[in-house]
């Protein structure tokens, strides 16, 4: 009985409020002239539109607008209320810019109550549609290393132009305009990547970027997106990983945080853990995810050979996003004790031969020399003799006739 008491008036009030909003007849249009300016900021544009009409010689009330627009990152819609009659907003080029703004009116023309446009004012901006079909770099991806320096990587459309070339643009609130890669990646004289090494970039801040190219057959087709680089980190790999036997035939498995400015808190664990037979054949696999840098494990008892590796990430209250690191180099217990291999037939012959070889060609070296050196003597000697005769037989017979 109490309840329907209370009930009772709250219809009423609610009865109340929704004549208050009606009653006095009056209705506003929504905003005119809606407009998207694109500033040249791969993205960032601004939407602009000017009040209703009717609402130019009305100086009672005072004006509000609820812009919408969908957000193609989150693939829903965003909405703003505002005095300003701009605004700046965030969209993927590559898809429909859609956007709608009403007016919002209270004040004492309004009995101060807030009165909303039944409709409202809706622009939809296509895509570009310059560029040739298809061409498009693919898998634009932007990677953090160990929070050092970024580097963007694509594959090249299939479909591109042999002789086309990828231009990458990127812009963010500290830079007036958009600026160009200044260390381009190459691979058999194609780009496939930007590194920004020489030029660092913000964190917490949405860096746009856009990749597009020129050919012989026109432009090709531009690729957008959008990012933050500290949740697109890729931390180095673990170092100093050890594995000691501890008591009660435990291993304990410790590593070092990769060296760099991620902060310790920040990393989370992974361990990869592989059992072998004496033969090297592989029996079991498991994972161990962990937030500490040593664990525990059971040794085995029997002849398996135990191998551990290790790789980092960030955990989900420093990145929304990140990526694992390289695996670390791998410690297995009991290690692998080679013995030293008696030095076998097989493999010496491979040094002997060359050395026997050297050995050889010298010789014949010499010996061909020789010979040559011989024989250019004795051709030698032939003309001397020669001239040798015939000067004594022409002495001989001046003599004669003398």
């Amino acid at each position: 009985m109490a309840s329907k008491c209370w009930l009772a008036p709250l219809m009423l009030l609610l009865i109340t409020w929704r004549e208050s909003m009606h009653c006095n007849g009056l209705t506003v249009d929504p905003p005119e002239n809606l407009e998207i300016i694109d500033l040249g900021h791969l993205g960032h544009v601004e939407i602009a539109w000017s009040p209703p009409a009717s609402l130019i010689n009305m100086t009672e009330c005072s004006e509000l607008y609820q812009l919408e627009y969908f957000n193609t990152y989150k693939d829903s819609w965003t909405g703003i209320r505002t005095p300003m009659r701009t605004q700046t907003a965030q969209f993927d080029l590559m898809k429909d810019v859609r956007v709608r703004v009403y007016t919002l009116l209270s004040g004492p023309c309004t009995n101060g109550t807030l009165i909303k446009s039944t409709s409202y004012t809706e622009l939809v901006q296509k895509p570009p549609s310059t560029g040739v079909e298809d061409t498009a770099v693919q898998d634009l991806i932007c990677v953090y290393h160990n929070m050092k320096y970024v580097e963007c990587n694509w594959r090249k459309s299939s479909k591109a132009p042999a002789n086309s070339q990828q231009h990458l643009y990127f812009w963010h609130k500290k830079l007036e305009k958009a600026e160009e890669c200044s260390k381009y990646l190459i691979s058999s004289g194609t780009r496939i990547g930007c590194n920004f090494s020489e030029k660092s970039l913000p964190e917490f801040t949405d860096i746009n970027f856009c990749v597009n190219g020129s050919s012989p057959e026109g432009p090709l087709k531009p690729t957008f997106t959008t990012l933050q680089i500290q949740n697109h980190v890729k931390p180095d790999a673990p170092e100093k990983l050890q594995l000691k036997t501890g008591l009660d035939a435990q291993l304990e498995l410790h590593w070092d945080s990769p060296a760099g400015k991620i902060p310790e808190h920040c990393l989370e664990w992974e361990v990869d853990h592989k059992q072998q037979e004496p033969d090297g054949k592989m029996t079991s696999q498991q994972k161990i995810s962990t937030k500490q840098k040593t664990v525990t494990l059971p040794s085995s008892l029997n002849n398996e050979r135990n191998c551990y590796r290790v790789r980092a990430t960030l955990n989900k209250y420093c990145a929304e996003k990140s990526l694992w690191s390289e695996w670390s180099h791998l410690s297995c217990y009991p290690e692998k004790t080679d013995v030293a291999a008696e030095p076998e037939w097989e493999m010496v012959p491979v040094y002997v031969y060359i050395a026997v070889a050297i050995i050889t060609i010298l010789v014949l070296l010499l010996c061909v020399g020789a010979g040559l050196k011989v024989r250019r003597s004795r051709q030698e000697k032939k003309p001397d003799s020669l001239l040798t005769t015939l000067f004594g037989r022409s002495s001989v017979l001046t003599e004669a006739e003398a």
